[in-house]
């Protein structure tokens, strides 16, 4: 048996800095792949409705974002409470927040006229992209795998930069922005919760501080 090294002798049986950055990091991503699969979910079911129908009322069209921002709000909030011990957990929590707003708004007020969704969904839009991208280039700036929450992100900010310059004409071109956005949102998000998945379900010796 080789001899401990200076840092563990000094420690007795407590575990090394890089043990505990792993043990820490398995747990974070057990927390957060489920609430960002939900997430997709979400975000693909309504991408789906706005584009299988497209002719779909402005009523409607409110009511569906409005389930979709509230539903992805609360899970935005109960991840960044059950993550609270983890450096920038308010982030989610914020975000969770405002989309909680956001889709309280279009479901109390849903006879909005679709230039007044338009700004809503963008501002939503806008403001969980840019939420994203910070939290990503933290992930990148500490070596954790942060590309796909960063492309997430930029695809947010740019669809709702889109829908707020562009003034829609009707329920069905915002259906059709809405639409493709939320598929492709959707998709990124899933694709970032299979690959924290998998990452969690490494063994411990696999999984280094920087995944």
């Amino acid at each position: 048996m080789q001899p401990d090294s200076p840092a563990s002798s000094e420690s007795g049986l407590s575990p090394s800095m890089d043990e505990r950055a792993v043990a820490v990091l398995l747990v974070d991503l057990r927390q957060a792949w489920p609430m960002l699969l939900v997430r997709a979910v979400l975000a693909v079911a309504l991408g789906l409705v706005a584009l299988i129908w497209p002719g779909i009322t402005l009523v409607i069209l409110a009511w569906a974002f409005g389930i979709y921002a509230a539903i992805d709000g609360i899970t935005q909030i109960i991840d960044g409470i059950r993550r609270r011990t983890q450096p920038r957990w308010w982030l989610s929590l914020l975000l969770g927040l405002l989309g909680l707003v956001a889709g309280a708004v279009a479901l109390v007020w849903p006879g909005m006229t679709a230039i007044v969704l338009a700004i809503l969904v963008g501002a939503w839009a806008v403001v969980t992209g840019v939420g994203e991208v910070f939290a990503a280039v933290r992930q990148l700036r500490s070596e954790r795998r942060g590309g796909l929450l960063l492309l997430a992100g930029v695809l947010s900010v740019v669809a709702g930069v889109l829908i707020l310059v562009w003034p829609v004409p009707g329920a069905i071109v915002l259906a059709l922005l809405i639409g493709w956005f939320s598929m492709l949102y959707g998709i990124v998000l899933a694709v970032l919760a299979m690959q924290l998945r998998s990452a969690a379900q490494s063994p411990p010796g696999l999984v280094s501080p920087s995944a």
